[in-house]
């Protein structure tokens, strides 16, 4: 008994080794990338891990040498009305092809998978072209459209609405409840998981998207924040704390978007259902 106790504590200790190591390696970017955006850029160069004292002349520069918050706003923008309407349209969606399941919407759904096998690299020409042709280009509804119906979140949420109990749904038709208010006042309640799962998917996609963003916003004014920390590490002579900075600023969004709904992100991610 004693033998299998002193096993046991030993194989809890290397577990928690293991999860300790693992858990400095994957903050020590973040923490680095903190003390970076204090120092000047030797300093960063160096390696140094502590803060300095460039932070504000970092700040200064940053400021001065970018549109940083004109950025971050049309970021942002872009991120919430993406996320707002992709929770719409694709909760819908999923919602639909499973309450309402029969074998053309299993075909049809079997085609908008397929449509993930297409790299968007691919569909860059054509969207480019089309929102050309519609005077769409250089407004953030050129960035916005395409992301808001994805074949994964549609695919999420009629996974998720396969554990949405039917009896709901029955009992709510007896009591005259429409199919829009049910799914209003009873569906969205009852998947909050789900909805932050794809809230938090959604946001961090169109927050970090570079490449379409680059091509469809070709006006300065209108450039976003992986943009502009871009055009930082373009220039001739780079100045690696007010790149830390940019990079930190950049992030902080996700970061506190995710933590305040970490709880409910994996909850959604495993399908369940309160």
């Amino acid at each position: 008994m004693t033998k299998n106790n002193a096993k046991r504590k030993i194989g809890r200790f290397f577990k928690y080794l293991f999860l300790i190591v693992m858990s400095i390696g994957s903050i020590y970017p973040f923490v680095w990338m903190v003390f970076s955006a204090t120092n000047v850029s030797t300093d960063v160069l160096a390696g140094k891990l502590w803060f300095g004292n460039n932070f504000l002349q970092n700040y200064q520069n940053l400021v001065n040498d970018t549109n940083l918050w004109q950025a971050f706003g049309n970021s942002l923008k872009i991120a919430v009305l993406t996320t707002l309407l992709a929770l719409l349209i694709c909760s819908a969606a999923g919602y639909g092809f499973e309450i309402y399941h029969d074998k053309l919407k299993d075909k049809v759904m079997s085609i908008i998978l397929l449509s993930m096998m297409v790299p968007f690299a691919a569909l860059m020409v054509p969207l480019f072209r089309m929102f050309s042709g519609m005077g769409l280009s250089n407004t953030i509804f050129a960035v916005i459209l395409p992301t808001i119906s994805t074949a994964f979140l549609i695919f999420m949420f009629r996974q998720s609405s396969q554990s949405f109990p039917r009896e709901l749904i029955q009992a709510a038709r007896v009591d005259g409840l429409g199919e829009f208010m049910i799914f209003v006042r009873m569906y969205i309640p009852i998947m909050k998981p789900t909805y932050a799962a794809a809230a938090t998917i959604t946001f961090m996609n169109a927050w970090n998207n570079y490449m379409w963003p680059l091509v469809a916003l070709q006006k300065p004014e209108s450039k976003t924040m992986p943009i502009v920390v871009s055009d930082l590490l373009a220039r001739y002579t780079l100045d690696y704390g007010e790149i830390m900075l940019g990079v930190l600023i950049t992030t902080l969004p996700t970061l506190i978007l995710f933590f305040a709904l970490q709880k409910s992100f994996v909850n959604g991610i495993l399908g369940a259902v309160k």
